[in-house]
């Protein structure tokens, strides 16, 4: 019997032990909302004839609100503007998700939808297409597949930064044919019988679609070239498709670049976002074996029978100030039979987003764990905010996301957002209720996101943008 007694103490001296290697509180620096800062000077416009390395190659990110049209804007007017087309991202990738019938150009059309609508892709970066390669600003997407730029002549054209894409001054531009097996990889080609052209459509959530000819191109990322892209080269763009010059598809489909060049790159790239309330450095994005950080814990991809375009992962739970949250369960966010549920890794979507039963219970444990804090209003969707006016730090309870096989512990940064220049936080997670859970940029910032296809794998590597 006292042998049993020591047993069951030793037990528990050692669960007691293990609980407590989760910090339950971590000290929080506060800043304020970031001022616009001009667009530093990225990749050179001229032109870069080397050949793609061995190693891969990476290229700067930066953020559309250098981009946007509003550049005399308040912080706080930037930060609403980010919210609401973080709002119209959520239900463009909802919609998808659920199979639903996209809405656009009378004709033919994709199933390939993007939050690009409203000029909701938050990361771009500047690279060359054609030969001689015309340097532009490109949105990248993890939740689209389709590459494209806009072309000229234009039907209808959207502002952007750079001159529109004239694909008669390359030498390395080509039509797709409509007989092509590149074009029976759109989910719905259309094709131009006159002179039998493959045509694409990609429409988005609030009926935006760029429309125009299916194409091979060239690509160059600062010194390294990617030939034989399939891209669309779009002559009716209609939507608010900010600034940039079109999209750089990153997603897991048939028809995304890393599908195209994966070979070329090993399969493998990651992007390291900066928190832009701390730092003026641009984010990064690297292809190729250097994209993969030692330091990276790492989750297997899942598969959506459905759909091949998102990075679904796993979530077993989440942990608030060294505790799971009771309520929180791995079969929360499960992919069913129909393809409905999981959770998602996104770029373009800023603030998670969790199945609302899940966000309750983590947003309860959090208010509990903060209670020590003066609590504020309500604040567009974030429904616990905080009066931090006055104070330099605080200490916030700790958030854990518990993926399968990683734990990746947030800094206090990543979920404690401010929201205006008078001292509001907010609790930077909300609830969903259409099934999908996202994992979004707010939450992934300073973390090297690692998308190891080859692996069938994603990671993640703190302190990752250094």
């Amino acid at each position: 019997m006292d042998g049993k007694r020591n047993c069951i103490f030793f037990f528990l001296l050692s669960f007691s032990l293990s609980s407590s290697t989760q910090t339950p509180y971590q000290t929080f620096s506060l800043t304020s909302l970031p001022l616009l800062r001009p667009l530093p000077l990225s990749e050179s416009d001229q032109l870069q004839t080397l050949p793609l390395s061995e190693s891969g190659f990476s290229v700067d990110l930066h953020h559309v609100d250098h981009l946007s049209p509003a550049l005399n804007s308040t912080p706080q007017s930037l930060f609403r503007l980010r919210l609401r087309r973080d709002a119209v991202r959520v239900k463009s990738l909802s919609d998808l998700a659920a199979a639903a019938r996209p809405r656009g150009a009378t004709g033919f059309s994709s199933s390939v939808t993007s939050g690009l609508a409203q000029g909701s892709g938050e990361y771009f970066t500047r690279l060359g297409v054609g030969t001689p390669a015309r340097y532009v600003y490109m949105v990248l997407d993890t939740g689209s597949d389709v590459v494209w730029i806009q072309c000229s002549p234009c039907r209808n054209c959207y502002k952007q930064s750079d001159p529109v894409f004239d694909p008669t001054k390359s030498t390395s531009f080509s039509g797709v044919s409509c007989a092509s097996p590149l074009c029976r990889r759109l989910d719905s080609p259309g094709c131009n019988t006159r002179e039998k052209k493959c045509l694409y459509q990609v429409s988005y959530g609030d009926g935006s679609f760029t429309v125009g000819d299916f194409s091979i191109e060239t690509l160059t990322f600062r010194k390294s070239r990617v030939k034989n892209i399939a891209l669309g080269c779009g002559h009716d763009n209609e939507g608010l498709f900010v600034g940039a010059a079109g999209l750089l598809g990153l997603g897991r489909g048939k028809l995304s670049f890393p599908t195209q060049a994966g070979r070329r790159f090993a399969k493998k790239f990651s992007y390291c976002l900066v928190d832009r309330t701390a730092s003026s450095k641009p984010s990064s994005l690297i292809f190729g074996e250097s994209a993969v950080s030692r330091t990276a814990v790492f989750t297997p991809l899942l598969t959506n029978p459905k759909l091949d375009t998102f990075y679904y992962v796993g979530i077993n739970g989440i942990s608030v100030g060294g505790t799971r949250v009771p309520g929180i369960t791995a079969s929360q966010f499960k992919i069913d039979a129909n393809g409905n549920g999981g959770v998602i890794v996104d770029s373009g979507t800023s603030v998670t987003r969790l199945t609302r039963p899940a966000y309750v219970a983590l947003r309860n444990a959090f208010r509990a764990g903060a209670s020590n804090l003066k609590r504020a209003a309500d604040f567009s969707l974030f429904d616990t905010c905080f009066d931090l006016s006055g104070k330099t730090e605080v200490k916030v309870p700790t958030v854990v996301l518990h993926f399968s096989g990683a734990d990746v512990s947030l800094p206090a940064s990543n979920y404690l957002i401010p929201v205006d220049s008078d001292g509001t936080f907010c609790f930077a997670f909300a609830g969903t209720t259409s099934g999908l859970s996202i994992i979004g940029n707010i939450q992934q910032q300073g973390f090297r996101v690692v998308f190891d296809l080859a692996g069938n794998r994603v990671g993640f590597a703190p302190r990752g943008c250094t």
